[in-house]
């Protein structure tokens, strides 16, 4: 996937939407490093019209169409109509019969007097087949041959000749050897009018397929994205916000704004950015994700350059990882989205929330019910029972020994390692010292010989640094200590701890699976 720009190419003369671009300018740079011919680009162009600018299109290039299931007119035919009628009737007659004999055994002499009746009444060929054009001069003129020809004969096919003025020229009218032979030639003639539409679309195709597909959109700035493809894409923006949003549902029905997905759970603060935002999740949040990516140079290297579209949904996974959303749905009906996310979905305009605007390197919550404290007061434990609760293991922990009669707190990270804070100095330091001596002892002794590990949080954080990642935060906090040659490496860490903001109702809790 690449980023790239359209410099439209107006070679129908129709008056592009814009001849105007905006890009940021890592865009530009990643563009020019993956060897993008921008030279190319901007003097050949890449083709598209909007779905306004294909239906003048088509009606200057002057599109044949057929009419098929004509309505009859309401108003009472008047004389004139009546004459131009019966006029229309008796000249296609005469063709028609022309036509029929012309494929009969005749004399030489025959074949001339049908070849110049043919000129005389206009016959043509469409398609190898015989038609025969009408000019008409109103379209009220169009409405009574069609008419007519519905009640005259099944295997005349009509085509509709519309002039570059928007009017109608003509009326084609061919003849078809046979019922089946109609049929055949108005799959043809709707396969031809695709062909060219396409060749009329240009790149619009890719946004016309996608919203054919019915499936959710995920967009980092919904309200940016959609008024762009609207107006390029589709019709100049409406002057309501209310018609915007309605023609947005036809062509997208449901769009994911990552930034409204982030806010509105309260995973994190305002960050525009996507690199900033994955930088973000991956440093305060365990959520390992398994994604292919083409260019592992790349990755090893932390570079994902130009691969937005990659990034973003990666963003995606990583949200719905956090906020326990599986993203798969099973095919059932017409649903596409996991209901968790359809609260998420269609906002288009810019939301008002009460979250904290502020951004900082501390792990930031947005609860009343916070408090400050130090890093190094939080203690990482795993290798408990499995199915445990929070509640339960600070019960257990509490049974275990004397350091836990103070004021202490328990949540999961994930099912496998959960989080304790001590609120009282010292006391992180003292549980972990009494974990690596040998005279453990009481409840504490059965939880170690049951498997229980402890780390403190600087273990945590080397093994981001490291990217030292598992599916299960207990596997990599393992790898972690087996890559430090002795604990003094730990403990150098220790020196440049941080203030982190504790909120019990805003870490991620395995009690409600």
């Amino acid at each position: 996937m690449y980023n790239f720009l359209l410099f439209p190419r107006d070679e129908l003369k129709l008056g592009m939407p814009a001849y105007s671009f905006f890009c940021q300018t890592s865009h530009l740079t990643s563009m020019a490093c993956q060897g993008f011919d921008f030279n190319a680009s901007i003097y050949e162009g890449i083709s598209y019209l909007s779905r306004a600018q294909e239906s003048a299109a088509k009606v200057r290039l002057g599109t044949n169409s057929p009419s098929l299931g004509v309505m009859k007119s309401s108003s009472p035919p008047t004389i004139a109509d009546s004459v131009f009628v019966e006029r229309i009737r008796l000249r296609i007659k005469h063709w028609r019969n022309s036509c029929k004999k012309s494929g009969t055994k005749t004399s030489k002499d025959e074949e001339i007097i049908i070849s110049l009746r043919n000129i005389v009444l206009g016959s043509e060929l469409f398609k190898s087949r015989p038609c025969l054009t009408i000019d008409v001069c109103s379209e009220r003129q169009v409405q009574l041959i069609l008419e007519m020809l519905v009640d005259f004969s099944d295997d005349f096919l009509p085509l509709v000749i519309p002039s570059k003025g928007g009017t109608t020229q003509a009326v084609r009218i061919v003849l078809a050897n046979s019922k089946e032979d109609k049929e055949f030639m108005e799959r043809e003639v709707h396969s031809l009018e695709e062909k060219e539409s396409k060749k009329i679309r240009g790149f619009r195709e890719v946004i016309d397929l996608i919203s054919a597909s019915q499936k959710p959109v995920i967009s980092h700035n919904c309200l940016n994205d959609c008024t762009f493809i609207h107006s390029k894409f589709i019709v100049p923006l409406p002057s309501e916000v209310d018609e915007f949003e309605s023609s947005m549902h036809m062509i997208f029905p449901k769009v994911l704004d990552m930034i409204y997905l982030m806010k509105k759970s309260g995973t994190m603060r305002k960050v525009t950015n996507i690199r900033n935002a994955l930088t973000f999740l991956n440093t305060h949040f365990f959520a390992p994700v398994d994604m292919e990516i083409p260019d592992q140079d790349t990755v090893n290297k932390g570079k994902i350059d130009g691969l937005d579209a990659l990034r973003l949904s990666y963003l995606f996974m990583k949200l719905c990882s956090i906020l326990k959303i599986s993203p798969i749905v099973t095919r059932s009906g017409n649903r596409r989205l996991a209901p968790e996310l359809e609260d998420f979905t269609n906002v288009f305009h810019p939301c008002s929330t009460n979250i904290q605007e502020s951004c900082s390197e501390d792990v930031g919550l947005w609860n009343n019910n916070t408090r400050k404290i130090n890093s190094e007061h939080l203690v990482f434990l795993w290798g408990f029972k499995f199915g445990m609760t929070a509640g339960m293991l600070k019960s257990v922990l509490r049974a275990s020994h004397d350091i836990f009669s103070g004021e202490f707190d328990v949540r999961f990270v994930d099912k496998s390692c959960a989080i304790v804070v001590f609120w009282q100095p010292g006391l992180s330091k003292d549980f972990l010292d009494v974990m690596n001596s040998e005279e453990i002892g009481g409840g504490l002794k059965e939880l170690v010989s049951d498997g229980l590990r402890v780390t403190c949080y600087e273990t945590y954080r080397t093994m981001c640094r490291l990217g030292l990642w598992e599916m299960d935060l207990a596997e990599s906090l393992e790898r972690a200590l087996e890559s430090f040659v002795s604990d003094t490496e730990i403990n150098n860490e220790r020196k440049s701890s941080s203030e982190i903001h504790w909120c019990n109702d805003n870490v991620i809790n395995l009690d409600d699976l």
